[in-house]
């Protein structure tokens, strides 16, 4: 197992919700609710789930541009959580984001070379302007673009474009962890492939450390080791990625895996229909966050709130109607006996 490079530990993270002539606090909305997790070096961490579950969110506390309510991010070990002044800008330097949407994340007004040069320039990597010069082209080039894109503006660029210059971005300071907060939804399935793949090189070229948030179930498969599945704020099923999607365990996932198109029309297939609607993070119901939608839930659902715990060997599941459930004893056993005898 390799070295964990990113540990968050009850990770919590709510939003205030103020009203009234005086503007005070009358609600909260808990997007991320007590989150625990893993990102081992070198790897992709998939993070899935409906819209609004916390996945943005909990991506954008992990790199500390939103700072948590409760919890603990760890970064080498190292606690983070709370990094202000010039100890959390060196931190930036090992952990950057791609954003979303490559339309509204460039600045119209720089060109091209202006937008990688900035975070050279804010951490001070080169003396020279002719360093820096060639340091930009250098990760234009990198990411399959023309290095006389330098003196160009973002307006000039396709979208699928725009997201590459946000990549040479991110990888301008080189980073060792990158959030990548959805980083092709905005794009044409083509070019989706093409930025899919980029990204994959730049893993093997760099040993870059990703945490991949998306929406389509088919790309995070291809591009990720393991699957995290979120709910309303909280992680439902942890696993590695072939075991998620063909064993899935959390009626959640069960379902969201259903929901997949299949090519073949004639080819038979189940789907697994939720009904309801995703309750308000405002006011989540008791117990386990899904049973009001879950087609497997019984006596107990409603009154205990499960937490992750392992159903496979490296699988964790947050339902109580998992099973069968391993001691960790029984777990370490399981991995070893399949491990290659030298």
């Amino acid at each position: 197992m390799s070295e964990v490079l990113v540990k968050i530990e009850n990770l919590t993270k709510t939003f205030p919700i103020k009203g009234g002539i005086l503007s005070r606090e009358i609600a909260s909305v808990k997007a991320v609710s007590d989150v625990s997790l893993e990102i081992r070096k070198g790897e992709t961490l998939g993070l899935v789930g409906e819209s609004g579950c916390g996945k943005s969110t909990l991506g954008r506390c992990i790199i500390r541009l939103l700072q948590p309510t409760s919890g603990r991010i760890l970064y080498k070990g190292n606690d983070v959580t709370d990094l202000k002044g010039e100890r959390l800008r060196a931190l930036r330097r090992s952990m950057q984001i791609i954003f979303q949407d490559p339309y509204a994340s460039l600045n119209p007004r720089m060109t091209i070379g202006s937008i990688i040069t900035e975070p050279l320039t804010i951490h001070n990597l080169f003396d020279s302007k002719k360093d820096r010069e060639d340091r930009v082209k250098q990760l234009i080039e990198t990411v399959g673009l023309r290095a006389e894109a330098i003196n160009r503006y973002p307006h000039e660029f396709s979208g699928g474009q725009r997201q590459r210059i946000g990549i040479a971005r991110a990888l301008a300071v080189d980073p060792e962890f990158i959030v990548c907060d959805e980083p092709v939804s905005a794009l044409d399935v083509s070019i989706q492939a093409q930025v899919i793949n980029l990204l994959m090189d730049l893993q093997q070229k760099f040993g870059l450390t990703y945490l991949f948030i998306a929406h389509d179930l088919k790309v995070v498969e291809h591009i990720s080791n393991r699957v995290a599945v979120m709910y309303l704020g909280r992680v439902a099923e942890l696993a590695a990625s072939d075991d998620l999607y063909h064993h899935p365990t959390h009626p959640y996932t069960q379902a969201l895996l259903s929901s997949i198109p299949v090519p073949d029309p004639s080819a038979k297939h189940n789907r697994i229909i939720l009904h309801g609607d995703v309750p308000s993070p405002i006011n989540p119901p008791s117990g386990c966050y899904f049973h009001p939608r879950c087609n497997k839930a019984g006596q107990g659902c409603n009154e205990y709130r499960p937490e992750l715990r392992m159903t496979r060997p490296d699988h964790f599941t947050a339902c109580i109607k998992a099973e069968p459930v391993l001691t960790m004893e029984e777990a370490l056993l399981a991995s070893q006996a399949h491990q290659p005898q030298l």
